[in-house]
């Protein structure tokens, strides 16, 4: 028979799919995880793992073990929940996943508020240039820029925000002047890797008619560090235009985009109430942080 920690090592290996990366989840050593899933398979005689160089996959027999897994897990966080009452501060750890301009210019804000009014409460913040996979449990909830169709996920929207183009004011001092989007090929620009957008809402400079980004990177902080150094034009966050008041709005009248951000949940997390309050506290704490930065610049 597997017990609890069993399938809670099993859970590891199979989101993390490596052992040292499931030992750090886990807080145990790699070599203690393998033994443990050897002793797993040997105990219900099938093979959970196909093990490579890359890494350990689910066979079918795994895969089938999987959905109780999971359950087993819901199981036991609601009887643990249950049992600290309602009321209490939030404790534990929370992961948050979102893409990086939301991770790095709104999220530590309102995580630390959150953590002020619960202290025994671990957030972590994984910021990722890439759409954050909560089926395998990379996180326990995620910003998203695109409601996802598919998977049993809740969808939340939390916030529209603004996006314009903008440079920094020395840049601007030395370049040619601006008056319509068509002397913007004049200019570098600064944006995205075109063949590394991982969604569509970020494909921003399209509707630019901009031949070629001069300087691009996956990340959307890099990007606002180039524009920092009066390296170009690039299209902001408005949000994020209070990090620096240098960085200046260009051809407003021109050019403007709205996108909006999506709070996204594992289906079965909604029986939590822990899961719940958090996930309130962090979409009211979005939005009022949007609205703030938004107003400043």
């Amino acid at each position: 028979m597997l017990s609890w920690d069993d399938f809670r090592i099993f859970l590891a290996v199979a989101r993390d799919e490596t052992l040292s990366a499931a030992g750090r989840r886990l807080k145990i050593d790699p070599a203690t995880v393998g033994r443990r899933i050897t002793r797993a398979e040997d105990a219900l005689g099938l093979p959970l793992f196909v093990k490579s160089h890359s890494g350990y996959s689910l066979t079918d027999a795994g895969q089938k073990l999987m959905a109780h897994a999971v359950a087993m897990e819901q199981t036991m966080s609601e009887a643990v929940e249950e049992l600290a009452g309602k009321t209490a501060q939030l404790s534990g750890q929370i992961r948050i996943g979102a893409p990086d301009g939301c991770a790095n210019f709104l999220l530590p804000q309102v995580c630390a508020k959150i953590a002020d009014e619960n202290p025994d409460l671990d957030i972590q913040i994984l910021a990722l240039p890439r759409v954050v996979n909560l089926s395998k449990r990379e996180a326990d909830m995620a910003i998203a820029v695109s409601p996802p169709s598919a998977g049993r996920l809740t969808v939340q929207k939390v916030t529209d925000y603004q996006l314009h183009l903008a440079a920094h004011k020395d840049y601007l001092e030395k370049h040619p002047q601006l008056d319509v989007l068509d002397d913007l090929k004049h200019h570098r620009i600064i944006g995205y890797i075109p063949d590394m957008i991982f969604d569509k809402e970020l494909d921003y400079l399209t509707d630019t008619g901009v031949p070629r980004v001069g300087l691009a990177s996956n990340s959307v902080s890099v990007q606002f560090n180039l524009l920092r150094g009066a390296a170009g034009i690039g299209i902001v966050h408005d949000f994020a235009m209070p990090f620096d008041p240098n960085i200046k709005k260009i051809l407003t009248d021109h050019f403007s985009l709205r996108r909006s951000f999506y709070l996204v949940r594992h289906t079965d997390d909604r029986r939590l109430e822990r899961m719940n309050r958090f996930a309130s506290l962090l979409a009211d704490g979005l939005r009022a942080e949007v609205m703030r930065l938004e107003t400043m610049c």
